[in-house]
């Protein structure tokens, strides 16, 4: 499909783009990806888009029958309706490999700065504060010889497994669709279930999707399982947690503190509580966002475009009933 017309809400890097000179035209929206880009969308065969970014059967509909693939630089496609693509033979493709290092960078830089109490002391030195004694403030926690307990250990989850077992912590993880061997090579033990992780660790990690089996994994009843004073972490999605419940769990000091770089809903509330409360650190879902993990996921996202529109299956298709069926 020669001279192929692409959308994207961002600028892409140079590597990205040399990879579909000859096979495209890429139009780079005025509005970003917040606004009413469809018109701008609008006939394209392609569009790659953001994490943050909805593509309902409606959107598909609207930028039109061209449409052929949706790139998603990233992991997630819980924002892309894949019946709806599949419906209409549409590939949707993503780059499950692209955010995994940052990502998991970030999960170690949170849990270190919650645990080590960063936040606390820089927000009391910013308020004019006087210089403390240290006698009064809370002491931090010390997470060498202690236990962390990952939920998913995929790419991301895998990762910070690593980076964790180098801080001399204990890992344990839930994933039923990982195999003992995976983690035995990984250093991690493998719980027989979510509940045995909760009850034993003293950090807790999300890195699961978010599907409607894991939508609110986390409530009430399982934050009651966790051991009082332990800590949460989370770079996966917001909605893996009931946020009301996770409020009272850290009002009550159950959990010492929680650090968020996801919410539900997102963009959240402005006046969301969780961000005024002391025990928390909360990103504005920026886990993933470098220089070198944007270019590597604009890059491969870009591959499977070509490969797509060079009549291969890409090899991140994520809507795989779709082949043989796509629209030509």
């Amino acid at each position: 499909m020669p001279h192929a017309q692409i959308w994207t809400g961002r600028a892409l890097d140079p590597a990205a783009l040399a990879i579909l000179e000859e096979l495209a035209t890429i139009v780079v929206s005025a509005t970003g990806e917040r606004n009413d880009w469809y018109a701008q969308a609008s006939g394209a065969d392609v569009i790659i888009v953001s994490g943050q970014v909805f593509v309902t059967g409606e959107v598909m509909d609207r930028i039109g029958p061209r449409l052929r693939v949706i790139a998603r630089t990233g992991i997630g496609v819980d924002r892309v309706d894949l019946d709806e693509a599949t419906r209409r033979g549409i590939l949707v493709v993503n780059t499950p490999d692209g955010p995994t290092e940052s990502t998991a960078e970030h999960a170690v830089a949170l849990l270190l700065n919650l645990c080590k109490q960063v936040m606390v002391g820089d927000r009391l030195l910013r308020s004019n504060s006087p210089f403390p004694v240290l006698t009064e403030l809370s002491p931090g926690f010390e997470v060498a010889g202690s236990v962390l307990g990952l939920v998913g250990l995929g790419r991301i989850g895998s990762r910070v497994a690593v980076i964790a077992r180098a801080l001399g912590m204990r890992v344990r993880a839930f994933d039923p669709f990982i195999a003992p061997q995976r983690a035995s090579a990984l250093g991690v033990e493998l719980a027989p279930s979510l509940a045995e992780v909760l009850s034993r660790a003293h950090v807790l990690s999300l890195h699961c999707p978010l599907t409607p089996e894991t939508s609110h994994l986390l409530n009430a009843e399982r934050f009651n399982l966790m051991p009082r004073g332990s800590y949460l972490i989370n770079v996966a999605r917001g909605a893996l947690i009931d946020e009301a419940a996770l409020l009272d769990a850290l009002r009550s000091g159950h959990l010492a503190g929680a650090a968020l770089d996801v919410f539900d809903p997102e963009p959240p509330l402005a006046n969301n509580p969780l961000f005024t409360l002391p025990n928390t650190i909360c990103t504005p879902h920026m886990g993933s966002y470098t220089a070198a993990s944007v270019q590597r996921m604009q890059v491969m996202a870009c591959e499977q475009v070509a490969s797509a529109l060079r009549g291969e299956r890409p090899v991140n298709l994520v809507n795989t009933d779709v082949w043989g069926h796509q629209r030509e």
